[in-house]
């Protein structure tokens, strides 16, 4: 399929270079003329400037055609959210555009995921990724394309984010024979807590990659501006749970019972004092009880009581500390209140995220591109995040990993809600910015990277 559609392409370049020649013959009609001018202009539009201008590159983005048809590719999936490791159709959407534009890819990692390459097949390799899930909650925003799935809805952006890597994806074929390398574009499944980058790397989807670039649109961050920084950007995480039990019986009568409710109280206080008593001020990390479940009825003492919660650091040190004290102050506060408990870290389900941590070269080259794409001043940076990424799965195996946020704030369009509210938007303005800057990273990064080797090697798949 993909061979056919390429060419497709050839002959119809054949057949417009007819049209020039005749148009440049003694006496060529009017309508010749104009036809020829046309093509011209045509040709112009899809040659554009080289690879290496990103101020061009972003110009082609926001091209109408180009812009509709990533509006239209974002509108079809934000329809349909599917969760993580189910997310078919979107995945189903993804290959059909990829063969479309005669990319080829492999299929399928991690369950849903797509691997697509662009360019010589050969070294240097650089990857971009999106996250395809969505979110399990009602959309609560009425507008023409409403999920149309009760109870699931994009309300992170990952729906913007696969628009954007096939609005890459269409300017790199548009300039792959300007690609001095293979760029990498990874579709990934299962963002939102099911660790779908541990699965694409255990399926080998980076293999050989030496730099990799992901991003996510920022609903505080104007429109136009991108933000990041070198270093700590994400925290690592993890969730715990436990159950703590005692001896229930008639609220009348506490010492005839061993109440869990007391004694998980105790635990939750104490738990707290593990960040303001036991961590570093300057090292930043966040215990949170979330869950608290136990009893059904006012006169009743409970036999159990279900707590649970997340943590959060930037050093793997601090992380690996707080989930030690964190089983010890569990299991040693319920003993005070002659309780037992069981801790459950669920790192099978819910595995635990690293630290997203920024290369700093890769920083500088970031601040570089991306200066002269939206202008120096619209590059800031960005304080580091207690939230977490799976994004950080890939750091294991890549050398090099960036993440940055790109901006759609618009306060002319009115309120921006925040990401996992029911109320949650896209600003589609935000597209063009996406898929030209991932393009220009991946570009210029081959471009400053080529080895000495690949210039001479005959290209192969090493991928």
């Amino acid at each position: 399929m993909i061979q056919t559609r390429v060419q497709t392409n050839k002959s119809r370049e054949q057949h417009g270079g007819t049209h020039l020649l005749l148009a440049m013959t003694p006496g060529a009609s009017p309508l010749l003329l104009l036809r020829a001018a046309l093509l011209l202009a045509a040709l112009a539009a899809s040659c554009g400037a080289p690879l290496d201008d990103p101020a061009a590159l972003l110009r082609r983005a926001k091209e109408a055609e180009f812009m509709g048809w990533m509006v239209g590719v974002r509108r079809r999936i934000h329809e349909n959210p599917e969760l993580g490791y189910e997310e078919f159709a979107t995945s189903e959407l993804v290959r059909r555009e990829l063969d479309a534009m005669g990319i080829p890819y492999r299929h399928p990692f991690a369950v849903t995921g797509v691997v697509a390459t662009v360019g010589t097949a050969g070294p240097p390799f650089v990857a971009l990724r999106a996250d395809m899930d969505a979110l399990p909650m009602q959309e609560s925003v009425e507008w023409e394309h409403k999920s149309k799935v009760p109870g699931k809805m994009h309300g992170c952006g990952h729906d913007a984010h696969v628009a954007m890597l096939l609005g890459s994806a269409k300017i790199l074929q548009e300039h792959r024979d300007e690609l001095q390398g293979t760029v990498v574009l990874l579709f990934q499944p299962a963002e939102e807590g099911g660790g779908g980058a541990k699965k694409m790397l255990e399926a080998g989807a980076v293999e050989n990659i030496e730099a990799m670039f992901g991003i996510h649109v920022a609903d505080i961050v104007p429109i136009g501006v991108v933000a990041s920084r070198p270093g700590p950007i994400m925290a690592g995480s993890g969730f715990f749970e436990a159950v703590i039990s005692g001896k229930g019986g008639h609220a009348a009568l506490p010492h005839h019972t061993i109440d869990p409710i007391l004694a998980s109280s105790s635990v939750i206080v104490s738990l707290q004092q593990l960040v303001s008593r036991e961590a570093d001020p300057l090292d930043s990390q966040v215990v949170t009880v979330g869950k608290f479940q136990g009893g059904g009825a006012f006169n009743v003492i409970p036999d159990s009581v279900t707590i649970g919660g997340t943590f959060r650091a930037f050093l793997k040190e601090s992380f690996d500390q707080l989930k030690q004290r964190i089983e010890e102050v569990i299991v040693s506060q319920a003993s005070v209140q002659r309780c037992s408990a069981v801790v459950d870290f669920m790192n099978k389900d819910k595995p635990f995220f690293p630290p997203t941590i920024n290369d700093p070269e890769l920083h500088d080259f970031f601040a570089k591109v991306a200066g002269e794409m939206v202008g120096p001043s619209n590059v800031i940076d960005r304080r580091p995040l207690m939230g977490s990424e799976d994004f950080a799965f890939y750091a294991e195996a890549v050398p090099r990993t960036y993440y940055y946020f790109l901006g759609m704030l618009n306060e002319t369009r009115g309120p921006q809600a925040p990401h996992h509210s029911p109320y949650f938007t896209i600003n589609e303005d935000v597209l063009p910015y996406g898929a030209a800057m991932q393009a220009s990273l991946v570009g210029r990064y081959l471009l400053e990277h080529q080895h000495v080797t690949a210039a001479k090697a005959a290209p192969r798949d090493e991928l």
